[in-house]
C-alpha cells in the first residue's frame, strides 16, 4: 500500500509537472497577447479602449515584407495574434471619409495639433501601445474598418483577440517623440500602388510604422521612401504629419510617386504641386479656407473651437458623415484631449509616460 500510494504521489507530482510546463508554454505563447485582449473596455455608447505592451508582430511583419493591401495585412495579423491556431472572414471595407488637420502654437510657443475625423456613424476605439522595440503611442481606429461584421469588440476572448488587430489600422495619434500623423482621403479615387523591390506598407500600416519608429517629420518622411505604399480602402490618401518642433507636411501620391508640401492646414483636396493640385471637393475647400484663417497662436481651447467650427454638424445638407472624433494633441505635454462623436462638452485625457494612460471622461 505504502509503495501504491508512493507511485501515486510521483504521478499526481509529474502531471502537476507537466500541466504547470503547458500552462508557462500558453502563457509565454500568448501572454501579452491575452493580457491586451483583456484590457479592452466600452468606454460609452460606441467607443472603446485598449492597451497593448510587449511585440505585436510588427517586426516580423515588416521583416516578412508587409502587405500589399489590407486583407492581406488582416491574415498575416490574425495568424500572428493566434499563433496560426486560428483564422477569421474578414471583408475589407471600401469607403471615402472626410477629416481636417490644423497645427498652431499657444502663448508660450509650444506647438499643437487638432484632427477631426469625419465618417458615418462607426465604433471607435483609442489604443495605448508600447511596443517592444519601438516608442510608446496612443492611436485611433475606427473598428467598422477591421471587416469583422457585427462583432462584440468586449465580448468573449476571440472577439477581443480580433480587436487587437487595430493596433494595424490605426487613423491618427501621437508617440512619445511628439511626432504626430493622421490619415485623410486626398481628393479623389486614385489608388497607390507602388511596386519596387521595397517592402510594402498599407496606408494605416504607416501610420503605425511611423508612431513606432518616427520622432520628426523629416525622420517620418525618410522613413516612408523605403517602402512602397498601398493604398487602403480603395481610395486615394494623404498623411498630414507634424512634430513637437512644428515641422509640419502633407504626404501624398500622384501617379505613383510620393509628393510632399510643409503646409499647417490639411483637408481632402491635393495639396503638393502637381497637375492634381486643389483636386478634391467643395466642401473640404471650404474647411481647408475655414482653418486657413484661424490664428497661428491658439490655446488647446481656441484650437477645439477650431476644429469644432468645421466639424461635420455645420454641413447638414451636405452629406452623411459626422464628425466621429476630434483629438487637440499638445506634445509639449505628451497629452491629448478626445472628444467623442461632436460632444464637445466633455472629454478624455490621454497621456503618454505615466501610470494612468486614459483619464475618465469630464
Amino acid at each position: 500500500m505504502k509503495k501504491a500510494l508512493k507511485i501515486i504521489g510521483i504521478l499526481f507530482v509529474s502531471l502537476l509537472f507537466l500541466l504547470l510546463l503547458l500552462a508557462g508554454s500558453v502563457w509565454l505563447l500568448f501572454g501579452e497577447i491575452l493580457t491586451a485582449a483583456a484590457s479592452i473596455r466600452k468606454e460609452e455608447e460606441g467607443l472603446y479602449s485598449m492597451e497593448y505592451r510587449g511585440d505585436y508582430g510588427f517586426d516580423e511583419f515588416l521583416e516578412q515584407g508587409g502587405a500589399e493591401s489590407d486583407a492581406e495585412m488582416a491574415n498575416y495579423l490574425i495568424s500572428f495574434l493566434s499563433k496560426g491556431f486560428y483564422s477569421v472572414e474578414t471583408q475589407v471595407v471600401e469607403d471615402a471619409f472626410g477629416c481636417s488637420t490644423l497645427a498652431v502654437k499657444n502663448e508660450a510657443g509650444e506647438v499643437l495639433f487638432g484632427r477631426n475625423y469625419d465618417w458615418e456613424e462607426c465604433r471607435g476605439i483609442i489604443v495605448h501601445t508600447i511596443p517592444k522595440n519601438g516608442y510608446e503611442s496612443f492611436s485611433t481606429c475606427c473598428l467598422d474598418f477591421l471587416g469583422f461584421g457585427d462583432y462584440g469588440p468586449d465580448g468573449h476572448m476571440a472577439e477581443r483577440i480580433q480587436t487587437l488587430a487595430a493596433i494595424y489600422v490605426p487613423l491618427d495619434g501621437m508617440n512619445e517623440m511628439g511626432l504626430m500623423v493622421a490619415d485623410l482621403m486626398a481628393g479623389d479615387k486614385e489608388v497607390t500602388n507602388q511596386k519596387t523591390e521595397k517592402a510594402d506598407l498599407t496606408t494605416t500600416t504607416a501610420i503605425r510604422l511611423l508612431l513606432d519608429r518616427a520622432a520628426t517629420t523629416q525622420e517620418a518622411i525618410d522613413l516612408l521612401k523605403e517602402y512602397d505604399m498601398h493604398s487602403s480602402i480603395g481610395a486615394a490618401h494623404h498623411l498630414s504629419i507634424c512634430d513637437k518642433s512644428g515641422d509640419s507636411a502633407v504626404v501624398e501620391y500622384v501617379n505613383g510617386e510620393m509628393k510632399i508640401a510643409r503646409t499647417k492646414v490639411v483637408t481632402n483636396h491635393y495639396l503638393t504641386d502637381s497637375e492634381k493640385k486643389g483636386v478634391g471637393s467643395e466642401q473640404s475647400h471650404v474647411r481647408y479656407d475655414l482653418l486657413l484663417q484661424q490664428p497661428q497662436n491658439l490655446s488647446a481651447d481656441g484650437l477645439k473651437d477650431a476644429m469644432k467650427s468645421v466639424a461635420q454638424f455645420n454641413f447638414p445638407q451636405k452629406n452623411y458623415e459626422k464628425t466621429m472624433w476630434t483629438v487637440i494633441y499638445s506634445p509639449a505635454d505628451l497629452t491629448a484631449r478626445f472628444f467623442f462623436a461632436e460632444n464637445y462638452e466633455s472629454s478624455y485625457t490621454l497621456t503618454l509616460k505615466s501610470d494612468k494612460w486614459l483619464s475618465e471622461k469630464e
